[in-house]
């Protein structure tokens, strides 16, 4: 579905062919124009002559670097099987060199992958943002029998991930898509500023009574607008915890990946004085800090609910002080800080006020900015 949503955005399909027959895998593919409830789609046939050949992953890097492809469509598409040959070894207990890759190294989980990793090189993308993933739900059936959707290598393979399942009792999301939505996209949630140039949608097989069975891919340039993000945020009152202690959990938070972490003084039930800790994190980090919440502090539970933030565009320009180079953030409205650390580094390091040290490098950026001397 990725690659026929990705031709249908633009990616040239003979380009695609080209490098799947290069491949000598047994795979001969197509494209067609279809409908899917009623939205037109790009359908990516995959036709193989043999009946799932069982292949070791150095027999998948060895096709795919004989194959006529450019070096990031390789390099990707070999990301790609690596990611699945880890999760296929965990799941069964093996060695990444000893897994039997059954659907995912047949032909046609070849022709997915590499296509998928050539159609993104033919349109020359350079950073994919991927929404939260819907699984689906129900079983399907594999080489090791029925197994719940989602099934394991998939679960595995997006850990982290925000995912989702609603509609169809059937698999929406396979370990070979999986595998290429986490080793591809740069960040998963809301979609970016940016203007949107082509679309383009993929047709799956089946056709579904209450939801068009199609992926969407959105093609743009950035813009520098204010970005919208996703984020997570946890809430937890403590009133019963020392100072010290919520102190070396706030910089426990930060350590793993916090966004931003706030403490507000609170009165609560029977009048007694705590703390209101909230926490802004990515989606895919909010488990991880909530488990740091419940381990560094007394609280015995948590509030946590999605949110959406704004944030300017911004750029670095380093500036020389009489004390060193500081860096400063300048956002896509004009406004500028210096950094923190920079100035608190020289602070400690000369002896001077930490305060003359940011003022001096106001200065600095005023005087790059209008030319002064």
């Amino acid at each position: 579905m990725l690659v026929g949503a990705l031709a249908d955005a633009g990616a040239d399909p003979e380009a695609i062919t080209s490098a799947i027959n290069s491949l000598d895998s047994g795979a001969v593919v197509s494209f067609e124009k279809v409908k899917r409830g009623g939205i037109g789609a790009t359908k990516y046939h995959v036709a193989v002559g043999e009946a799932h050949a069982h292949r070791h992953l150095s027999h998948i890097i060895k096709m795919i670097e004989k194959g006529e492809l450019s070096n990031r469509a390789r390099r990707n598409a070999i990301a790609i099987f690596r990611r699945l040959g880890e999760a296929e070894a965990t799941i069964h207990q093996t060695s990444i060199e000893k897994v039997h890759f059954h659907e995912v190294g047949a032909s046609d989980s070849i022709a997915d992958i590499v296509g998928a990793a050539v159609a993104f090189d033919v349109l020359d993308v350079d950073t994919i943002v991927c929404s939260p993933l819907n699984v689906g739900s129900g079983t399907v059936k594999t080489q090791h029998g029925i197994l719940p959707v989602p099934a394991p290598a998939t679960a595995l393979l997006l850990v982290n991930a925000p995912v989702y399942s609603r509609g169809p009792a059937a698999e929406l999301t396979t370990p070979t898509g999986a595998a290429v939505a986490v080793t591809l996209a740069e960040r998963f949630g809301v979609l970016p500023a940016m203007k949107v140039l082509r679309t383009g949608y993929g047709a799956g097989t089946h056709e579904f009574p209450e939801q068009a069975n199609v992926l969407r891919v959105i093609i743009g340039e950035p813009t520098g607008a204010v970005e919208a993000l996703q984020v997570a945020v946890i809430e937890a009152n403590i009133d019963d915890i020392s100072p010290q202690v919520v102190a070396y959990a706030t910089e426990r938070l930060f350590e793993f990946g916090a966004l931003d972490v706030m403490l507000s003084p609170c009165f609560m039930k029977k009048g007694r004085p705590g703390y209101l800790l909230r926490v802004i994190a990515k989606p895919e980090d909010r488990e991880a800090l909530a488990q740091v919440i419940f381990s560094e502090t007394s609280t015995l539970g948590l509030r946590l609910y999605a949110a959406e933030r704004r944030v300017l565009a911004r750029t670095i320009t380093e500036v020389n002080t009489p004390y060193g180079k500081v860096r400063v953030k300048v956002s896509g409205e004009g406004g500028y800080a210096p950094e923190y650390e920079d100035c608190k580094r020289l602070a400690v390091a000369s002896g001077v006020a930490l305060k003359h040290i940011i003022a001096e490098a106001n200065l600095a950026y005023m005087n790059l900015t209008t030319g002064s001397k």
